[in-house]
């Protein structure tokens, strides 16, 4: 008996800023330009001239589905201005995947936007979700006919944070007001977008889309069993995990559970300062798990609990994103198997988790840690951006094609 159902979903994802180089009208891009400091994104990878190569490499791998996301600042350059000639380049990503048999899976926002809407106000604008929805309006005029998967927001929690609480990504807005504010919109936008998306597949009279976001999820662990402790992971979890989704569950806005996880977070919290309940970790040394490259810790133990809070939902779960930035090919391996080991307990308990996409197909810019932090199933030159496919790559290649969960290193 395979561990994982004939018709699984496995895969892996990127998104375009990281991969496909020169998004000279991305808010990103010219954020780098005004921070110096900040590595430049430059070519990227080179993903917007060798897609199919790339997706070459998806098919070689016996993935059956592929996630990416168009950049919106590419299609729409200007306020209410669309690109024919740019819409048709995502078309054709899209029917090259169809000629490979490899399903796509559509992310419609990745964190960048347009530069002409960050000028605007970005999120916080009052007009953000009609211009959000009149580009989601043209990239189904172009495209509905081979999509059937839409993912309308990747990680909003995450955006939210970097952007308006910690203050680290563009606009780097330190505020509350403005953080919930946006938060709000994004979740106006999903919800818009979502109707319009089933609407219009009903109007069209084609078979009935599958729209969700990417949210990520962490483990909130309590670093030990004191009031306190485990009080504030419970806390986070709800607001950070559940919140949004119990909102757009309850709302019948989402058709299945996108889920994105990597690490867990150790809560240790010194007072009931209402400063301490977002923020705080375990100072204290007791972080003692493995760590991927940009210190995260490895927690394949958490995926299984999220599966399995989930699982009130009642809605089928895929996984979109889980992966590791790693120098050493052994220790991606361990952490795909070992997770790998979760998801299929998570099913062997009933949890209807659909499919598996790791994160990243190819190694890509990482945001404000730039190129160093490698996640990908394939290697990239950066001076040559020649691809090379790494070993556990193949090890996930032959558990995509069996559906059973075999150990390449034990």
């Amino acid at each position: 008996m395979n561990d994982f159902p004939s018709d699984f979903l496995w895969g892996a994802a990127t998104s375009a800023y990281q991969v496909e180089g020169n998004n000279t009208n991305a808010d990103w891009w010219h954020w780098e330009l005004k921070n110096p400091r900040i590595t430049a994104s430059g070519n990227a990878c080179l993903h917007y001239q060798k897609y199919k190569e790339d997706f070459d490499i998806a098919k070689q791998l016996n993935h059956n589905c592929h996630r990416f996301s168009i950049e919106w600042s590419r299609v729409n350059p200007q306020p209410e201005k669309f690109s024919d000639q740019q819409i048709q380049h995502y078309y054709d990503c899209v029917s090259y995947l169809r000629t490979l048999n490899i399903e796509p899976i559509i992310t419609l926002h990745h964190f960048t936007n347009p530069l002409w809407f960050s000028q605007q106000g970005g999120w916080n604008c009052s007009d953000s979700v009609r211009y959000y929805l009149l580009y989601v309006e043209k990239i189904l005029q172009a495209l509905a006919e081979k999509v059937r998967y839409w993912v309308t927001i990747n990680e909003p929690m995450v955006y939210v944070y970097y952007a308006f609480i910690a203050g680290r990504w563009p606009p780097q807005q330190r505020s509350v007001i403005k953080a919930n504010k946006v938060l709000s919109n994004l979740i106006k936008a999903h919800i818009k977008a979502y109707e319009f998306i089933h609407n219009y597949y009903r109007q069209k009279k084609l078979p009935s889309p599958l729209v969700s976001i990417a949210h990520n999820m962490v483990a909130f662990v309590p670093c030990n069993n004191n009031l306190r402790n485990k009080f504030m992971s419970a806390f986070r979890h709800y607001m950070f995990n559940l919140k949004i989704l119990n909102e757009l569950v309850g709302r019948k806005k989402l058709d299945f559970l996108g889920l994105n996880y990597y690490t867990r977070h150790l809560i240790d919290v010194q007072s009931w300062s209402i400063k301490e309940w977002l923020n705080n970790q375990c100072a204290q040394g007791h972080n003692t798990l493995e760590k991927n490259s940009m210190g995260w810790e490895i927690y394949p133990q958490g995926l299984l609990n999220i599966l399995l809070s989930l699982k009130r939902y009642n809605l089928p779960i895929i996984i979109l994103e889980n992966g590791i930035c790693t120098l050493d090919d052994r220790q991606r391996w361990r952490y795909i198997y070992n997770h790998l080991k979760q998801v299929s307990e998570a099913i062997k308990r009933a949890v209807p988790v659909k499919g598996y996409l790791y994160w990243s197909l190819i190694d890509n810019f990482e945001w404000d840690y730039g190129f160093e932090p490698r996640f990908g199933l394939c290697a990239v030159d950066y001076s040559s951006y020649q691809r090379t496919i790494r070993e556990s790559a193949y090890a996930y290649a032959r558990i995509c094609k069996t559906g059973l969960l075999i150990d390449e290193a034990g």
